[in-house]
């Protein structure tokens, strides 16, 4: 009996236990989804407003929003367009950890330039400017090459197999085209029993072939006319 309740006690322990643990597990997910969540929106405003600044406002101010507008849209393209390839191109998971070491660097200017948006001293910001400008150029190309990389490696894969499967098609296509009618085979031969009676055979001068039908002659008065044809001359007698 104590064997009994003991048991009955570790079951309800273990199922508690695993209750919290599923409870931990879900509100882990929905706190991951809602972080996620406000991160999107946070970044959807951030953008709209860098966008507002980078059309909007002269001088120094616009053009930091432009550079910052221009980082942040080529490395989330490129990270977008990296992480849905790897998960069918196991070989651009390199390419992903170089985009991943190009990423500090990007944050690293981003920061940089959204703290000179806020830099009173405008003179010196616009002394740095061209800096900027070559640093945001050089990571916005290598994180394009590497996107438009991927982009053409994924094409070249899905031209492979499209011409790979046009090729099947042409065969199969050349294949159901390519009928033929066979000769009806002759039927087997008869085979003699000792028992049998043997079929007559044909007396001499008997032909058993069917004669052709005969060719009976047109009748010119019955013939067809036509427009386009002359009609018949009479025959004359002398």
């Amino acid at each position: 009996m104590e064997a009994v309740i003991l048991i009955l006690g570790l079951l309800v322990v273990a199922f508690m236990a695993l209750g919290v643990y599923a409870t931990v597990k879900v509100v882990g997910a929905a706190r991951r989804g809602v972080d996620r969540t406000i991160s999107q929106a946070r970044r959807t405003v951030e953008d709209t407003t860098l966008r507002a600044k980078s059309y909007g406002q002269l001088g120094v101010g616009g053009e930091l929003a432009q550079l910052r507008l221009s980082l942040r849209t080529s490395m989330r393209a490129t990270q977008d367009a990296l992480r849905a390839g790897v998960a069918e191109d196991a070989s651009l998971s390199e390419s992903l950890g170089l985009f991943d070491r190009l990423s500090v660097h990007g944050l690293e200017l981003d920061a940089e330039l959204k703290a000179l948006e806020r830099e009173p001293d405008k003179a010196t910001v616009s002394s740095r400017l061209p800096g900027l400008k070559k640093r945001t150029a050089e990571i916005t190309r290598s994180a394009d090459s590497l996107r438009w990389a991927a982009r053409d490696r994924a094409r070249k894969f899905a031209d492979d197999d499209l011409s790979a499967l046009n090729a099947q098609i042409d065969v199969e296509a050349g294949a159901l085209r390519h009928w033929t009618t066979a000769d009806a085979a002759p039927g087997p031969a008869p085979e003699w029993d000792g028992g049998a009676e043997a079929p007559a055979s044909d007396g001499p001068g008997e032909d058993r072939r069917t004669p052709p039908e005969a060719i009976t002659a047109r009748d010119p008065r019955q013939s067809t006319a036509y427009p386009w044809q002359k009609a018949a001359r009479p025959e004359t007698t002398n």
